[in-house]
């Protein structure tokens, strides 16, 4: 199997916040089960408050300033990709949608998936079903059939994929997702990008206008 590369980016505000926490326990869940099929794994994780301001000038004046354009390639670049969001008045956080808005709506096109939320209710995890399926699908990436949500019962012993037993629910639902990727990775299709347009010498520009 070949190397693999896994970007996980959350859009917790907090330090340390639940959703990096849930982050983590995706990401390195990912890595356990790849690794276990035989791949090289590398795992980056990035925090979307970091890149706040960023984001909204992007928003405002269409330009990404070189920070932020180098976290969207790496983003694009995955071969997996973990998206983990606070849930904020019923939906995913801004600062999460935001970031997703600025990608251009074709770079993830069948790009796998796994989606996490956190909360502070077990009410808000239709959040993963009726706002972010809908937005990844709309990008045309692969969503994993299990989504993650974490409430705060849901902290508590155990780990998932880091050798210890699972013992709670929660843990139990990031392996599930972990053991997906394997067929997803297997049935992605290679992404082929059109070429950038070349741009025409003045004078062939020139010629161009005149003759029409």
């Amino acid at each position: 199997m070949a190397d693999r590369r896994i970007v996980v980016v959350t859009a917790g505000l907090g330090v340390p916040s639940s959703s990096r926490m849930l982050a983590d326990q995706l990401g390195e869940a990912a890595r356990g089960s790849l690794e276990a099929s035989g791949a090289t794994v590398s795992v980056s994780t990035f925090e979307l408050r970091e890149y706040a301001v960023d984001i909204a000038n992007n928003m405002v004046a269409g330009y990404a300033p070189p920070k932020l354009e180098a976290l969207i390639n790496e983003v694009v670049d995955a071969d997996v990709l973990v998206a983990v969001t606070p849930v904020f008045t019923a939906s995913m956080s801004g600062l999460f949608k935001s970031f997703f808005d600025v990608i251009d709506n074709t770079a993830l096109d069948g790009k796998p998936v796994m989606l996490g939320a956190t909360g502070g209710s077990s009410r808000h995890s239709m959040v993963l079903d009726f706002a972010m399926r809908p937005m990844f699908s709309y990008l045309r990436a692969r969503v994993l059939p299990t989504a993650v949500y974490a409430a705060p019962e849901d902290w508590g012993a155990g780990g998932a994929g880091n050798g210890q037993a699972v013992t709670t629910s929660l843990d139990a639902r990031v392996l599930r997702a972990a053991s997906e990727l394997g067929g997803f990775l297997e049935d992605a299709r290679p992404e082929i990008r059109p070429d950038a347009p070349a741009s025409l010498p003045f004078e062939q520009l020139l010629a161009q206008t005149k003759r029409g």
